[in-house]
């Protein structure tokens, strides 16, 4: 199947691809198009999710910018149908810190053996 396949493509006078990345492309526009990965694992066949995950998918950053800006929409509409205020944490500075003195010992310093 390979070799065949092989030689179609070279006949076809196109940039040459391997099987692989044909199942690669398949997988990534399966995501693409909103498929789940449980679905495009059935469709190439394979018998752990894993391999389908570790293997052939990588993330478009398309889908992973559609992602994060699906999930910041459900945040926000959960908000507004509670009627809840949304506001970001306080950041909390850091302690400062005493210079240590000579002679004199602070938590920051050890003890002289």
């Amino acid at each position: 199947m390979t070799s065949l396949f092989r030689l179609l493509n070279t006949r076809s006078e196109l940039p040459p691809i391997r099987l692989h990345d044909l199942c690669h492309g398949a997988a990534n526009l399966s995501l693409a198009a909103g498929a789940d990965l449980k679905t495009v694992q059935h469709l190439l066949g394979h018998s752990s999710i894993v391999l389908t995950a570790d293997t052939y998918v990588s993330v478009l950053p398309s889908l992973a910018r559609d992602s994060a800006e699906a999930t910041a929409r459900l945040i926000l509409d959960a908000a507004c149908a509670t009627g809840t205020r949304l506001r970001m944490p306080r950041r909390r500075r850091p302690p400062l810190r005493r210079p240590v003195t000579a002679g004199r010992r602070t938590h920051h310093t050890k003890a002289a053996a």
